[in-house]
């Protein structure tokens, strides 16, 4: 079943179009990344999901529900997260602070649900009383995506997620990732990181100058020369 659906596609940032006509779909319980060269628009197409670039054109349905006329915490509603790239935790709160706020729109997160948290990310766990800003990156991301999944989403958008992490990081936070999806979440990910995102995913996007260029399993780009030769270093 078809849990998000993109159509033509055209947003933006006030006046200034970055996205023409993109399509794209996320099945439910899918694992779906984007990736392309930087300014592709591949941050704008989730934030246009979530209500937080222009929407100038086209169709965006979760669940049969259309949501470009939605606010911010109405889409939330309907069971999709996100988490940004930057500023994704409140730095002078808890670690338990943060992920209670997870819940503000069920008037805050249960017991049950921070342990379901605690059991995906074991690091969090030792240090609920740790001011979420001294963190480490790899323990912010953890937190940040922790934090979306209180609310048991049915879709988790992740942009950049292994931005600013040491090397040795990169392939837990994929780990953590998979473990979501496998669980039962549909996953939307945005990544720099294009051989390991195209890797573990499902399907893959491949936008360029805000423009679909490809699309297919992720092993299949992964081959594909043509994608190799012009996004993927060869």
């Amino acid at each position: 079943m078809t849990l998000l659906e993109v159509a033509g596609l055209d947003a933006g940032y006030g006046d200034l179009q970055v996205l023409n006509g993109v399509d794209l779909t996320v099945a439910d319980g899918e694992y779906v990344a984007i990736v392309g060269p930087n300014g592709a628009g591949k941050s704008t197409a989730v934030k246009t999901i979530v209500g937080l670039a222009t929407h100038m054109g086209g169709e965006i349905t979760f669940d049969g529900a259309a949501t470009v006329e939605r606010e911010p915490q109405e889409i939330v509603e309907l069971g999709v997260s996100y988490v940004p790239q930057d500023g994704n935790v409140f730095s002078s709160l808890t670690v338990e602070e943060n992920l209670r706020l997870g819940g503000y729109l069920q008037g805050g997160a249960s017991d049950e649900q921070l342990q379901a948290v605690y059991e995906q990310f074991p690091a969090l766990e030792d240090r609920p009383e740790q001011r979420a800003g001294n963190l480490s990156g790899g323990q912010q991301q953890m937190l940040a995506m922790g934090r979306a999944l209180v609310p048991e989403p049915e879709l988790l958008l992740l942009d950049e997620p292994s931005a600013g992490l040491a090397p040795d990081l990169v392939d837990s936070m994929f780990d953590h990732i998979g473990q979501i999806n496998e669980q039962g979440t549909a996953v939307l990910i945005v990544e720099q990181n294009a051989k390991t995102a195209l890797r573990r995913c499902d399907r893959g996007y491949v936008l360029a100058q805000g423009e679909n260029r490809h699309e297919g399993a992720g092993s299949d780009l992964l081959e594909d020369e043509q994608v190799r030769r012009d996004f993927l270093g060869g």
